[in-house]
């Protein structure tokens, strides 16, 4: 027994030999580590969205005051919320001159292509992909629940290793509310989204589609017949603000998937031009095709309106709301031409051939002649369009798919107007003209006058001619009157269309004005609208006008803030400047009226002054641009202008309307 207790004992020593010492003798750094912080995503129950810079380097030219730099960075839309996030939209705070180059599954939602200036910050959007499911709808996908816009651009005097951040990411879709957001780390700003409680939200039931809109101006694409290799779309622009309007309107946009103009019906493009498709893939997928009678492969083809002449062609026209010359009217004017259709047929391209992959063209843009300039934002799914049964019964036939693009007016600080509005009364002989370069002035015509002195107050009578012609008779006038001539002389006006506001009578019952209306540009403009905004006592005393239609109008939430005028019958058509062949000098297009006031409701009103005269004046919905000084009697002084003896009214009017 003795001897067989010998291996164990033995075993017993060396376990005790080979044993580590106590754990609590161990170094502190061999302890387990530390559970790694949750993301930031992972605590969000919203809307996350993060912005990640990758990387910067520089780039050429060499320059120690304005360096310019490569930045690529990551912006990430996570849905981690219980609704459907459709068409998402994502102000970027850029802030640093930057020049965005490329944006991978996102364009900027005011139509602007790229590159752009973002540098005062700009809103992405989701192309061709934009509504972001929940992880309920889709048991966690993330593919389906996020999206990942890869960015890349240029910006300025940000070295490495600064890392330029934006001030600021945030959800702009309407009912969000978003904190400021915080960095998660050196590189990358992140913020949580959440709904606004104010709203109530049914996040048991999905809405298949947005609702529609209001806009100044609402484009509807609808596919009515669809195919595995192409499709036929109406596009109707509507107009919805009382005072926009289009002439000659031109339409653009880009074709995202390769997609060509087959037919048209209703509207043309500038280029006829195949040439790109025969160039191009196109070619390859469609080989019986003969290109010669496809329209245009143009990948940003510009669509202009057909003329009346088209109305009733079988092939070109037999549409309804077409062939206007491109003209859109308020629906104040008249209802039944506050739109315009036209037809497309869109050949598409692998991997589109079936009938359910439908894609609107992006980037729209639509301009008019002497009209207020458009932002549109990209195309948002709506419910179908529904239109009567062709049938005849009484039921609807709805679109196979419907896409709603809306524009709204914009005032650009940099804008140059296109109209301008000169200032007289009966009280003073002379013309406050149209400032110098109110429409803008080529860099070529400031070598031989001054862009930056004021106008020079001229007779009536220099309304009647051309800028060019009036230097003789001003400098003439203002000899006779005693005072100097600058050298150079001002520059002129340059502007299309120009409006004197004559200032008439003013008698102890009411006052009158004389508004006439010059066009000196090369295109006559039909059913011509003119909107006048006062100070509110003066449109209290609107009473009528002679030769103008004219009614109080609603604009801006205001109550009758607006006089709105246009032509009677047979003077509602504006002509362009033209030659007169006796004198050989040009002569422009001109309308005329005058307008009468009562003091009845306004016993204290100050005609003379400021009162009688516009806070705003507006042709076919482009902002006139006004004088700065107002017209007043003899002997006073205002702004440097030395006013003159008292002036005929019947002289002046004699004179504007004896030409």
């Amino acid at each position: 027994m003795g001897l067989s207790l010998i291996p164990i004992i033995f075993g017993v020593l060396l376990l005790f030999t080979v044993t580590p010492r106590s754990l609590s003798q161990l170094p502190p750094t061999i302890m387990a580590p530390a559970p790694a912080p949750t993301p930031a995503s992972d605590l969000c129950n919203g809307i996350f969205l993060s912005y990640k810079f990758i990387l910067g380097r520089k780039i050429p030219p060499n320059d120690t005051t304005d360096q310019p730099y490569r930045f690529e960075s990551v912006l990430t839309v996570l849905n981690n919320g219980r609704e459907e996030l459709k068409e998402w939209r994502v102000f970027v705070g850029f802030r640093h001159r930057e020049i965005l180059i490329s944006a991978t599954d996102a364009l900027i939602v005011n139509g602007t292509e790229l590159p752009a200036l973002v540098g005062n910050g700009t809103i992405l959007g989701g192309s061709p992909v934009s509504d972001l499911k929940t992880a309920i709808q889709t048991a966690g996908d993330l593919k389906q629940m996020s999206a990942v816009i890869k960015l890349v651009g240029t910006q300025f005097m940000v070295t490495p290793p600064a890392i330029p951040l934006p001030s600021n990411i945030s959800l702009v879709n309407d009912g969000w509310l978003c904190p400021e957001p915080t960095l998660e780390s050196k590189r990358e700003l992140a913020t949580c989204c959440k709904r606004d409680p104010s709203i109530e939200v049914n996040t048991t039931i999905t809405n298949k589609f947005l609702p529609r809109q209001p806009g100044d101006l609402t484009i509807m694409y609808d596919v009515i017949r669809a195919y595995e290799q192409n499709y036929l779309v109406e596009v109707k622009m509507e107009n919805h603000n009382p005072l926009g309007r289009l002439d000659h309107w031109e339409l653009s946009f880009d074709w995202k998937r390769d997609e060509f103009i087959e037919k048209m019906q209703g509207a043309y493009p500038t280029v006829v031009d195949a040439t790109k498709c025969i160039f191009g893939p196109q070619s390859k997928i469609y080989p019986g095709l003969d290109f010669a009678d496809v329209l245009t492969c143009e990948r940003r083809p510009v669509i202009v309106d057909l003329p009346p002449t088209k109305k009733e062609d079988p092939t070109l026209g037999k549409i309804s709301s077409c062939c206007r010359n491109g003209t859109i009217l308020p629906r104040i004017m008249d209802p039944s031409k506050s739109a315009s259709v036209f037809l497309m047929q869109v050949s598409k391209m692998p991997p589109d051939f079936n009938r359910s992959a439908l894609f609107p063209p992006q980037n729209w843009r639509i301009k008019g002649t002497l009209n207020p300039d458009y932002s549109c934002e990209p195309p948002v799914r709506v419910s179908p369009t529904l239109y009567p049964d062709p049938s005849g019964m009484p039921t609807n036939k709805s679109s196979f798919g419907s896409w709603q693009i809306v524009c709204n007016i914009t005032q650009a600080k940099t804008e140059i107007p296109k109209c301008c509005v000169s200032f007289s009364a009966f009280f003073n002989d002379s013309i406050i003209p149209c400032n110098t370069c109110a429409c803008g002035c080529p860099s070529a015509t400031r070598r031989t006058c001054s862009a930056d002195s004021p106008p020079l107050l001229m007779p009536p009578d220099a309304l009647l001619l051309p800028f060019e012609n009036r230097t003789s008779l001003v400098v003439a006038w203002t000899a006779l009157k005693h005072k100097t001539v600058p050298n150079p002389m001002p520059c002129g006006d340059n502007c299309g269309v120009s409006i004197n506001w004559h200032m008439a009578s003013d008698y102890r019952g009411g006052w009158t004005v004389r508004i006439t209306i010059f066009n000196w540009g090369e295109i006559d403009f039909p059913n011509w609208f003119l909107a006048v905004q006062m100070k509110k006592p003066a449109l209290l005393g609107f009473e009528k006008a002679y030769t103008f239609n004219a009614s109080l109008l609603s604009v801006d939430g205001g109550v009758n803030n607006t006089i709105f005028m246009g032509g009677v019958q047979g003077l509602d058509y504006l002509m362009a400047e033209a030659l007169d062949p006796k004198k050989n000098v040009r002569v422009p297009g001109k309308q005329q009226s005058v307008i009468q006031f009562s003091k009845k409701l306004t016993p204290g009103i100050r005609v003379a002054e400021s009162d009688g005269f516009p806070a705003k004046v507006i042709f076919n919905g482009e902002e006139c641009l006004l004088p700065e000084v107002f017209p007043i009697a003899s002997g006073g002084r205002r702004n440097g202008f030395i006013t003159v003896s008292l002036y005929v009214a019947v002289f002046v009017t004699a004179i504007i309307i004896g030409e």
